[in-house]
């Protein structure tokens, strides 16, 4: 820390941790996503545990967003400077940015989860991305709980000013309805 100026540990002091997606379960519908594929018979949030489903580990999470028998994905784009990191800071610091996400099945239907999330510069190109392979859960070789999935950017170089967040699924099935996966209470954070 000794090679960094008075205003960037001030700047890093005053930071709190804090999850930088809006509305992470649905509470206020679809309010900050982006939908950018709604196929079947579309996204749907519904109240948790759900048919078919299972509690979530935290009682203070409340919904989940559905997906249904066609490719669902939804994403946010998350501008750093507007969250009060600044260019020197990100640019400097590189401080770490953990996303998270949680998904889960049904008990009656087989699913299908993705996650992208990437690091962008000041032109929206990927600098760097965590894009594991898609899940395919299927109710016979799974409890339906649900699973968490966490991965943490560091040292990604300067340059970095947006994330995108996107996520989502489908059934396996391809029966009519909301039977696909299950997505809940996503978080990127900037660790301070």
């Amino acid at each position: 820390m000794s090679d960094l100026s008075e205003e960037m540990v001030a700047e890093l002091l005053s930071l709190e941790k804090r999850n930088l997606i809006k509305n992470p379960h649905g509470a206020e519908q679809f309010e900050g996503w982006e939908i950018t594929e709604n196929g079947g018979s579309q996204w749907r949030v519904e109240e948790l545990p759900g048919d078919c489903g299972k509690e979530f580990p935290d009682e203070t999470v409340q919904s989940y967003f559905a997906t249904s028998f066609e490719l669902c994905l939804k994403k946010q784009v998350l501008d750093l400077r507007a969250e009060g990191y600044s260019e020197d800071l990100l640019d400097t610091v590189q401080p770490k940015i953990t996303v998270q996400d949680w998904y889960a099945g049904r008990s009656d239907c087989g699913c299908i989860y993705q996650l992208c999330v990437s690091l962008l510069n000041e032109s929206q190109e990927t600098v760097q991305d965590f894009k594991p392979d898609p899940v395919s859960l299927e109710p016979e070789n799974s409890d339906c709980s649900w699973s968490q999935v966490t991965h943490t950017f560091e040292g990604y170089g300067p340059g970095v000013r947006f994330v995108s967040f996107e996520h989502g699924g489908q059934d396996s099935k391809y029966w009519d309805g909301w039977f696909g996966v299950r997505v809940t209470n996503s978080s990127v954070e900037v660790q301070p």
